[in-house]
């Protein structure tokens, strides 16, 4: 018979496989969806959080890749409050921490932005370069002031000039 402590600990593996492949396997079709996914993973769903959605969306079609195909390096800019954003993408692109296909950096993004996220296709090594700029910041702020999840969603995957995309440098 297996001791308390082997049970426990087999009870937990179970539950972290169990969580890592509902999320490998979450697939959110609509803002509904989105809303109640990004709201079980990050614990609630402010505007960061379908900004990351966004983002990781783009990068899936434009970098035309298989679901897990894509790696993602973060970075925090200093006005924002924690890499919420990092969330959303990786609900987006099935890129997670435990697969070491998202990496939060330890150095922030430069002056003046949000975030950066450097998103590439596994096979390829080809990438594109996601800036959010810290202007954004007051507009967040009245987005969860006066919106609910549903509204918050609305109102960033309308957001004109969210962020800015570039080439990433291919790497090999």
């Amino acid at each position: 018979m297996k001791s308390p402590i082997c049970l426990r600990k087999s009870a937990i593996l179970a539950l972290t496989i169990l969580a890592a492949t509902a999320i490998a396997n979450a697939r959110a079709e609509t803002r509904e969806d989105w809303i109640t996914l990004g709201t079980r993973i990050h614990g609630g769903f402010g505007p960061f959080i379908p900004m990351g959605i966004r983002i990781g969306l783009d990068a899936k079609e434009k970098l035309k890749t298989d679901p897990r195909g894509l790696t993602v390096l973060f970075y925090t800019g200093e006005k924002s409050p924690c890499p919420c954003i990092a969330d959303g993408i990786m609900l987006a692109t099935g890129a997670s921490p435990g697969q070491g296909t998202l990496q939060i950096a330890a150095e922030k993004a430069p002056a003046g932005l949000l975030a950066v996220a450097i998103i590439r296709n596994r096979k390829t090594g080809e990438g594109l370069k996601y800036t959010v700029a810290d202007k954004w910041m007051p507009k967040v702020g009245e987005w969860i002031k006066t919106l609910d999840p549903a509204g918050r969603y609305e109102a960033v995957m309308k957001a004109e000039d969210l962020f800015q995309v570039s080439p990433a440098a291919k790497q090999n």
